[in-house]
Formats: structure tokens, sequence, C-alpha cells
């Protein structure tokens, strides 16, 4: 199971590589169903994985020009405030027995997974449905509201689950702001590495890492976008990214499955 994990670490670096989002979503799975990590403590091992991996990637669209300085500050640090928030205070609240449903005991692990798996088919959606340059400008409440609330909505998924939030900063960029989309993943990529890697900081002293497993499936991963970026030269990662979705929203699925019937 191990290899197949390590197999699928590389798809998170392609993905990301390929069509600018999307591998972060894959990290937890990979890291719960392939290697029998504890679901808590993969949220903490995908920070680090997915802020790695955004921060390498990134660096090819600052080279090009395609990231906005101002617009990663004035989106990051409510983002980064809320991860923050998140990790100290409220992912410690949770219970590890959250409540029984008649004979189904609901745990955090259980949870975690079951929002998790919400979170992948609302992804899934943003990823099948055609992607638009020019997105509609929103007036009330004014965009600079959105845009904080979005960044503090973003921190919070990035915080409870590890996530780095692609599928809700992309649109947000884009739509509100009118960034070119290029300029939008480059953008994205800096700002999820930033908050996953300070939520990574934060969580340290709480969780045990093990390093070598960790820097392990990290350097996969960051192989792994080296190639995405490759094939992006290649391939029109626009044409694949509905695949990418239909296959997230069919995982999604799977683990909200696993997770409540099959338990």
């Amino acid at each position: 199971m191990e290899i197949t994990g390590y197999s699928a670490s590389i798809l998170i670096g392609i993905s990301l590589g390929l069509i600018g989002g999307g591998g972060s979503i894959l990290t937890v799975p990979v890291l719960v169903y392939l290697f029998s990590v504890d679901t808590v403590l993969a949220t903490t091992y995908s920070l680090f994985v997915v802020g790695s991996t955004s921060l390498v990637g990134s660096f090819s669209y600052f080279k090009r020009g395609f990231i906005d300085t101002k617009t990663a500050l004035f989106f990051g640090i409510p983002s980064i405030i809320a991860v923050f928030l998140v990790r100290h205070y409220v992912l410690p609240l949770i219970p590890e027995h959250v409540m029984n449903i008649g004979s189904f005991e609901l745990s955090r692990s259980i949870l975690l997974m079951v929002f998790f798996a919400v979170l992948m088919v609302f992804a899934s959606y943003s990823m099948i449905k055609k992607d638009k340059e020019e997105g509609f400008a929103i007036t009330k409440p004014s965009n600079t509201i959105w845009i904080v609330a979005q960044g503090l909505n973003v921190g919070a998924v990035t915080g409870l689950i590890g996530a780095g939030g692609g599928f809700l900063i992309i649109p947000a960029l884009v739509n509100l702001l009118k960034l070119p989309m290029k300029t939008a993943i480059g953008t994205s990529l800096v700002i999820i590495a930033v908050n996953s890697l300070m939520g990574f900081s934060f969580s340290l002293g709480h969780y045990p890492i093990e390093w070598t497993f960790l820097l392990t499936v990290t350097l996969i991963a960051i192989a792994g976008i080296f190639i995405g970026m490759y094939l992006s030269t290649k391939v029109d990662g626009k044409k694949l990214k509905p695949a990418f979705g239909w296959f997230v929203l069919v995982m999604g699925i799977y683990i909200l499955v696993k997770e409540t019937i099959l338990k």
C-alpha cells in the first residue's frame, strides 16, 4: 500500500503543475488511506506537503511576472489569522468522540473526513465547470469585504483540514479583483504556500512528526510539480481539469460512503 501511496504522492505535484490546483485536496486522503496516518496528523503533514510544493511551483510564475504581491498580502493576512485561530483554538476543541447516532459513533476523525469529502465534492464543481477569464463584479458588499471574508474562509479550511483552498482562492481573484487567470494561479500558489507553511509551524510541538517520511512524500510531490509544469507545455491543462474534477468528485463520494455507510 505504501508503494501506491508514494505513486499517488507524485500526482499531487503533477496536478498542481499541470492545472494549477487540485493536488492539495488529494493529500489528506492519500495520507489517511494509503499510509494509515491519523486524520488530525494527516492534516498537519498535508500543510507541509502542500505548502512546500506550492512554494516551489510559485517560482516559475514569479519569474514570468504572474504574481500580484499586493493581492497576495491583502488576501493572505486574514487567511493566516484564520489558520492560526483554527489550529490553536478550534481543532483542539473537537473531542475524540463527538456523538452517537444510533449505533453509529461519530468520532473526530470521521467528522473531519466527512467534512473533507463534502469539500472535495464542492471543489470538483469548480474544476468541472468551464473556466471564465471574466467574472462578475460584486459591488454590495464591497469587493474588499468579500476578499477579506474569502481570505478568512480559506484560512479556516486550510487550518481545519490541511487543504490549500485554491478552488476558493482563484475564483475570488478572477471574479472580484479581475486578475488574469495565469496571475490568479501564480498568486494563489503563493497564498497557499504561506498559509500552509504558517499553519504547519503553528502545529509544531503539538503533534509527533516523522520527518523522514514527511520529507520523502514532499520531495516526491515536488518532483511531480516539475513533471506537471513540463507536461503543461505539451498538453492544455484546461482540457484535463474537468476530467480531474470528475476524479475528485468520485473520490469525495467514495470517502463519504466509506466513512458513514460502510463503517
